[in-house]
């Protein structure tokens, strides 16, 4: 019983030393590199969003022009 204590004993120390040095990794760099991309996607996202949204005003005024054309 003491060798089977002492083998799972072992074996946990092991594996917590394996996720220390699991978790000091790199962990802190991938966070910012994700967020980096995220922020640069919403900034694309948002300078293509004004000109899109003129494109679509101006579709829609002119459906509205040909709708009120043909209802009078």
């Amino acid at each position: 019983m003491r060798d089977i204590t002492l083998s799972l004993y072992m074996r946990l120390q092991t594996l917590k030393g394996s996720l220390r040095d699991l978790a000091a990794n790199r962990n802190g760099q991938d966070l910012i590199e994700y967020a980096l991309v995220v922020a640069l996607i919403a900034f694309a996202a948002a300078a293509g969003m004004t000109s899109v949204a003129t494109s679509i005003n101006s579709a829609f005024s002119n459906i509205g022009t040909k709708l009120s054309t043909y209802t009078s």
